[in-house]
């Protein structure tokens, strides 16, 4: 297979690259490069049309994807088997959308339930008044709810969230003291219910609820994990823990019971919603061929500017402030994802795989960093993300400024300006991508989501690598340990550090 996809490259290297002006001579370009995707919560439009992508490339795309094995490898995540080769595990966290082999769909759909239960016990008053809750988890553990949350609750929540990751306890202490610890759950989220920085500000908050008078500190606690023994062998009474299988990443655990908070936060019927908005585009993903393909088309444009322009990053800017943690999410996914160094198989890559994502929300980014996007050295393809309909309710002028900006940030990055004075012309010719939906819900959100999802996955496909595992960041964690367990000798520079921080 490599070989056909070298060949592949090859052929993808040297193929004209057009500019964008040029591209767009072709009336039938926006149709060709934007589409209207239907989904549960209102449409979406995925509009490309302002990358590099022409028609040659985009058949050398295709024709690399056959040769990578794109349709298998989508058809074998989808099937349950076991993808993930470095760690002999599948990857199923479509299963918990509904959509994959069926014996997963089943577990998921029984695990939901156990969750729903949970839930809706909770809000009818089974645990005493619960008016605050603190999520503790790290990394796909905190930074998928702590993005749904903040999305979706900002006309109100059933129960107030507070997601904590750091083991900075200003972290901890801050959530704390935004809540009454008579009416506080806490839920700790963990695959392996080991994580350090989990572990450590569990304890603390437990530590914290009983100095403030709550006889049954363990009695206020849920456990997600997908090791439940472990939960219940650490004090967690088995009625609320709420497992997840071991085929689920962290950073794809969304969609499981490390979603509990997102539910307790807007209800059943919601976090349903949000299910189907993420279901809908696995349905997309499986079904749809070539470029009509969403996050296919994405990925061929990704690589484009990777591995064909050399870009090394990649900007994702939010023109709403709901979504201000989505390129904060996307950076765990994208990049913990595919930024690897090997193939599947253990061979060293042949070119740069993930850029790195960054971003920003809005007209806040707009004067911060878009002076570099417009006039810099570097090239940076750029998505915007945008919602027709406004999430508040004052004046009509502060959306319609929003979008207006959104949309001349694109118009403005590929037409650029000329000028007599250097220091005022703008080259144009850079790229953009826009998702604009008709409405931010729980719904869309979801599909957004998974939209992510499926084009990191495409991506690894096209690229032959495993987006699975995560190896790179057990290294630092195993010598913190070792810091901890002391004994153990560094670097000079590390063990003059230690000695001045007075942990050695």
């Amino acid at each position: 297979m490599s070989d056909a996809v070298d060949a592949c490259w090859q052929a993808l290297k040297a193929l004209p690259k057009a500019k964008l002006a040029d591209l767009f001579a072709d009336q039938g370009r926006l149709d060709s490069w934007s589409s209207r995707l239907e989904l549960p919560g209102g449409a979406v439009r995925f509009d490309w049309s302002k990358t590099h992508l022409d028609a040659a490339h985009g058949e050398a795309f295709l024709k690399l994807a056959e040769a990578a094995g794109f349709a298998q490898q989508r058809g074998a995540m989808f099937a349950g088997e076991p993808i993930n080769v470095t760690e002999g595990r599948a990857v199923e966290h479509t299963a918990l959308r509904g959509v994959g082999r069926e014996s997963s769909t089943e577990e998921a759909f029984a695990l939901h339930l156990r969750m729903k239960s949970l839930v809706e016990a909770i809000h009818q008053g089974a645990l005493g008044e619960v008016k605050h809750l603190i999520h503790i988890g790290i990394g796909g553990s905190a930074l998928g709810p702590a993005l749904a949350i903040d999305a979706l609750t900002r006309d109100g929540a059933m129960v107030d969230v507070h997601v904590v990751a750091n083991i900075d306890g200003c972290a901890l202490e801050a959530a704390c003291a935004a809540c009454d610890p008579a009416s506080t759950l806490i839920a700790v989220a963990s695959k392996t219910f080991t994580t350090t920085e989990t572990m450590t500000n569990a304890r603390s908050a437990l530590d914290w609820l009983q100095a403030n008078g709550v006889a049954d500190p363990y009695g206020r606690v849920v456990a997600l994990t997908a090791y439940p023994d472990k939960a219940v062998e650490w004090g967690v009474d088995e009625t609320r823990v709420l497992p997840f299988s071991e085929s689920v990443g962290g950073r794809y655990s969304l969609w499981s019971s490390i979603g509990f908070p997102v539910a307790l936060a807007l209800g059943w019927d919601e976090f349903a919603q949000f299910l189907d908005g993420a279901a809908e585009m696995d349905r997309h993903f499986l079904a749809a061929q070539g470029l009509d393909n969403l996050p296919l088309r994405a990925a061929f444009a990704d690589l484009y500017y990777a591995r064909l322009l050399g870009c090394q990053t990649r900007a994702c800017f939010a023109y709403d402030e709901r979504l201000r943690l989505l390129p904060s999410y996307l950076q765990q996914l994208e990049m913990e994802s595919n930024g690897k160094r090997v193939k599947a198989d253990g061979r060293p890559v042949d070119g740069p795989t993930a850029p790195i994502t960054w971003g920003g929300v809005g007209t806040d980014a707009q004067h911060a960093v878009f002076q570099l996007l417009h006039q810099g050295t570097h090239l940076v393809p750029v998505d915007f993300i945008a919602a027709i309909a406004p999430g508040d309710d004052l004046d009509p002028a502060h959306h319609k400024s929003l979008l207006a900006n959104c949309f001349a940030q694109g118009a403005a990055l590929m037409a650029g300006k000329e000028a007599k004075d250097p220091a005022r012309a703008y080259p144009g010719d850079r790229p953009s991508a826009t998702i604009l939906c008709e409405e931010l819900n729980p719904a869309t959100l979801g599909a957004l989501i998974a939209f992510h999802e499926h084009r990191t996955f495409a991506n690894a496909v096209l690229m032959e690598i495993n987006a699975f595992d995560q190896f790179g960041v057990e290294l630092g964690k195993e010598i913190a340990k070792a810091i901890d367990a002391g004994g153990a000798s560094f670097d000079a520079s590390t063990e003059a550090l230690l000695r001045e921080a007075g942990i050695q």
